[in-house]
């Protein structure tokens, strides 16, 4: 299970049960997301002709832009922390500027389309420009760049293998948050990525359920489980607080390693929600509401999302180690394990039509 699938159930559950979920929601997006403004190296600025002085453009329809993304490495093979790059269109400074972030990513969003320069420096290392030409709506993956040390040839690997191009676009996606703070790890931008294998399924995963922000929003849900007595064999009280809290994690794990992981692997499909974003109104919500039975096979082929369906049943049936005995019944097997169906359906609606503007990217 997905966070954005997490944050929409609970949502749901809140919707329920209390009205205070619009006074929670409030509190979720006011949160400011701190960035951080990069320093551009004068190798990157011109020196002191005011090119760091950003240029206004006109901002056209959000539709109507695109998203450059990549990473940054050493000839190690290290990826590069803190690295400045810098995007210019036409020859001069856009007004655009970035640090690589902790898995050596970047990202720029709503860019104009048309001919672009990425330029990067660091010190000790040589000065590298990549350029390429963005489409509408595009989310352009530019190819690796490998920094040499200064006096050395630097170079920009292109292509590569396909797991190392997959590599690449998961380095990506675990810097994509809503709002900059809930996890977007389970969608992909990309018009026509390459399949992931396991090991690469495995880390999103694990991404996923580590994130402390997963772990709030578990801990908010038993909140709210709580309050309105659900799973009363659990009794009240800290010590009740804490089985609904573990429940909830529980399922969270549980649900996103065999729907997203496990049977993934073994069933050779792809986890991730492959986001649309052109043809007609009608032809978006058809996508996005068959996400919860469709999905993209590792042959990049259609299919029926066997992971989602037999993982949603597999779920509700390890619950059933944990959840009161008075809980454990078939008609509820069933009722939350179509339940977690249709909550994937509303996610693909919402992945589609209203996260990604509000998605950002590592340091943006």
């Amino acid at each position: 299970m997905g966070n954005v699938r997490t944050f929409i159930s609970i949502t749901g559950h809140w919707i329920g049960q209390t009205l205070c979920v619009a006074l929670w929601g409030f509190a979720l997006c006011s949160q400011a997301h701190s960035q951080q403004s990069p320093v551009v190296p004068p190798a990157l600025s011109g020196g002191d002709n005011g090119a760091n002085t950003p240029v206004a453009e006109t901002t056209p329809d959000q539709q109507s832009t695109g998203t450059i993304s990549g990473t940054i490495e050493d000839q190690s093979g290290a990826v590069s922390v803190g690295i400045a790059v810098v995007l210019f269109r036409e020859g001069q400074f856009s007004g655009q500027k970035t640090l690589t972030g902790s898995n050596g990513e970047y990202s720029f969003s709503h860019v104009v389309p048309g001919p672009f320069t990425l330029k990067v420096a660091a010190t000790g290392f040589n000065t590298q420009e990549v350029s390429g030409e963005l489409h509408p709506g595009e989310f352009y993956i530019v190819p690796l760049i490998v920094l040499a040390v200064s006096g050395g040839e630097t170079e920009v690997r292109v292509g590569g293998s396909q797991v190392e191009v997959a590599e690449q676009q998961v380095k990506i996606e675990e810097t994509q948050r809503v709002f900059g703070f809930i996890p977007n790890f389970y969608v992909t931008y990309e018009p026509d990525p390459e399949p992931l294998i396991a090991r690469q399924k495995f880390k999103l995963a694990w991404r996923s359920v580590i994130d402390p922000v997963t772990m709030l929003g578990a801990a908010a849900l038993a909140g709210f489980e709580q309050a309105s007595d659900d799973y009363s064999g659990y009794g009240q009280g800290m010590e009740g607080y804490g089985k609904r809290f573990g429940s909830s994690y529980a399922d969270i794990v549980a649900g996103t390693f065999i729907g997203s992981a496990i049977l993934p692997s073994i069933l050779k499909q792809d986890p991730r929600y492959f986001y649309q974003g052109t043809g007609s109104k009608k032809s978006r919500i058809v996508h996005a509401l068959a996400n919860s039975v469709i999905c993209k096979g590792d042959n990049k082929r259609w299919q029926v999302n066997y992971s989602s369906i037999i993982g949603s049943f597999a779920t509700g049936g390890v619950s059933y180690l944990y959840y009161p005995k008075s809980e454990r019944t078939g008609g509820l097997l069933v009722q939350n394990s179509l339940l977690r169906l249709a909550e994937s359906s509303f996610t693909g609606i919402v992945e589609e039509f209203i996260v990604r503007r509000f998605t950002t990217h590592g340091n943006r």
